[in-house]
């Protein structure tokens, strides 16, 4: 060999080698961020705490805390290397009673994210490639499979357990809220989820904003969620298996004609009010048919989609109608 290539090789041969370490070391990151997210499925007694912390404005007056409750199971939708799906069901324990809950999508290094931008809008936006590499994005929707939020994070094991900690991003307001009050119309927010010995937690930092037409914001107070999941053995989760066993060929096709949506260039607009319900209540009643061993033929969830679901405007279009 030519000495003076000896160098040049032993430097390329250097940057190989580190590059199969990264490589390594990322693929290893990942199998165990899989299985951190996968462990969240189960089944849960579930509270929900909610207080507002500090007061940003004037005059302005902390609203109560709000406490809730529910038995919820964690279903493991889809499965692979890279994506995750988990659909929340709860469960009355009384009267057996079956609700779908909200959904979490995981993705590893996704490229692209949606977020809320504007009222019942949600625009597509890029992930900036250090942003998303070695994180996984979580995005989160409505009990009608409808968006919600998304953020971007990376799983944490410094402390001895796995964290993830998204970054700051925005979402629509909670039923809890939208149902009490008008003074504010987004929430920007940090997610933090957290595997415990008893099950997990999902911690929320949360900015009740007041986004104006013209591009200005007002932020009224900041709120602490804590969601604790904990392990049961106490309640009686079959009739939930019952519900997803009857109905989750439906819900694939729900999803499925959201995800059409979501991948449109300027994103979607939902011509409901906030509260979804010129959905959910149509899509619900066609589920239902489901279980009670009726069809639900595609064209009626397509007319559902017709009726109330758009491409969003382009921006130039969102800001000539402000």
């Amino acid at each position: 060999m030519n000495p003076m290539l000896r160098p040049t090789l032993m430097l390329a041969l250097g940057v190989l080698a580190g590059q199969a370490a990264a490589q390594d070391a990322g693929s290893a990151d990942r199998t165990r961020d899989h299985q951190s997210i996968l462990a969240m499925q189960g089944e849960y007694l579930v509270d929900f705490a909610f207080d507002e912390t500090v007061l940003l404005q004037p005059g302005y007056e902390r609203h109560a805390a709000m406490r809730s409750g529910g038995d919820e199971t964690v279903i493991v939708v889809e499965d692979t290397p890279t994506r995750i799906v988990l659909q929340h069901i709860l469960v009355d324990p009384k009267s057996g009673h079956v609700t779908k809950h909200w959904r979490q999508d995981w993705t590893y290094e996704a490229p692209q994210r949606f977020e809320f931008t504007a009222d019942q809008t949600w625009t597509r936006r890029q992930i900036p490639a250090d942003v998303t590499r070695h994180a996984w994005t979580q995005c989160v929707y409505e009990v009608s499979d409808a968006p919600r939020y998304c953020g971007t994070g990376r799983w944490d094991y410094r402390e001895g357990n796995a964290t993830w900690t998204s970054d700051l991003s925005w979402r629509p307001l909670p039923r809890r809220e939208y149902t009490q009050r008008s003074d504010y119309n987004a929430m920007s927010v940090i997610n933090r989820h957290t595997l415990t010995p008893g099950g997990w937690t999902h911690e929320q930092f949360n900015t009740k904003v007041l986004r104006k037409p013209d591009g200005t914001q007002v932020a009224l107070a900041r709120e602490f969620g804590f969601n604790d999941y904990q392990k049961t053995t106490e309640t009686n989760f079959k009739p939930a298996y019952a519900y997803w066993e009857a109905t989750r060929g439906y819900w694939a096709k729900v999803r499925s004609r959201w995800d059409r949506f979501l991948s449109h260039d300027t994103g979607v607009h939902l011509k409901t009010k906030i509260d979804g319900m010129a959905m959910i209540i149509p899509l619900f009643t066609q589920a239902g048919s489901l279980e009670e061993g009726k069809t639900v033929a595609d064209a009626d969830i397509d007319a559902v989609f017709a009726k109330w679901v758009v491409p969003a405007p382009a921006p130039a279009q969102a800001t000539a109608a402000k």
